[in-house]
């Protein structure tokens, strides 16, 4: 029974595909959601160092360039089952292999883009999604001027017709970027199509079977807690020269409370 090694996991030649499957379930099932999304930040960076010729890295480089701290990524890629070699760090393009199959990145996901306003018309023109693994299939509007017209090189078709091409064409992400009105609508075609997991960029709580999968980007949100952080530097500046200037006043890294930061609430 032969076996190579690659880092610190081996993998059996003779191992059936379906344990290696189910092993890679279990795996996935048993990590957190926060560290799911640093492996895809992990996945980006290691892609662009390959596509550099880079063979080795070691935790500290890898860390820095992704904007971990070291101890968090030697973690995060033990849920992969990868630990690296020490006084070598890691394969490049093992952890690629390693960190694609846990996130179900080894087959295409084909991809349903609906609503194509200026927004759409960007996500179906975005040359990132094919190149990673994402190709888009299918694109919808309701606005009949679009329907027919071809965008990326894919014609548009009406949002009634939704069901009837997801299931044909294999869709398995959906993208609403549709306004709120129509988002909830969009979502009952796209779940009859068999779409299981839907990317939502209305700002609106979809409601959808448990088995479907929503994440949801709000952009207006994702600013505030920017807001937030940008006034708490001010703040934390203010209260810093202020400190200097009076010796008086408590010293820098007094705690400030979310009710100081112009009002700011952070759910």
């Amino acid at each position: 029974m032969a076996a190579q090694r690659g880092q610190s996991e081996y993998v059996l030649s003779d191992t059936p595909a379906s344990a290696v499957v189910r092993r890679d379930d279990e795996r996935a099932r048993a990590i957190p959601e926060a560290a799911v999304a640093r492996l895809a930040v992990y996945l980006r960076v290691l892609s662009g160092l390959d596509e550099q010729g880079v063979r080795t890295i070691a935790s500290e480089e890898l860390s820095a360039a992704a904007g971990v701290n070291s101890a968090k990524l030697r973690k995060d890629l033990s849920y992969v089952g990868s630990y690296g070699t020490r006084g070598v760090g890691y394969e490049v393009s093992v952890l690629i292999q390693q960190i694609e199959r846990i996130l179900g990145l080894t087959r295409k996901h084909k991809v349903a883009v609906v609503g194509i306003g200026n927004l759409g018309h960007a996500l179906a023109n975005y040359g990132g999604f094919p190149s990673r693994g994402f190709p888009v299939a299918a694109l919808f509007d309701v606005d009949a001027d679009l329907v027919g017209v071809p965008v990326g090189g894919i014609p548009v078709s009406h949002i009634d017709d939704i069901p009837r091409i997801c299931a044909e064409r294999g869709v398995s992400i959906g993208v609403i970027a549709t306004p709120v009105t129509a988002a909830q609508h969009v979502a009952d075609r796209l779940v009859a199509g068999g779409v299981r997991c839907i990317l939502n960029f209305a700002p609106v709580v979809l409601r959808v079977p448990d088995e479907v999968e929503v994440r949801k980007v709000d952009l207006a949100v994702e600013m505030q807690v920017l807001s937030f952080h940008v006034a708490r530097r001010a703040d934390e500046a203010a209260m810093s020269s202020t400190s200097a200037a009076d010796p008086q006043q408590p010293a820098n890294g007094s705690a400030v409370s979310v009710s100081d930061v112009n009002g700011a609430v952070i759910s």
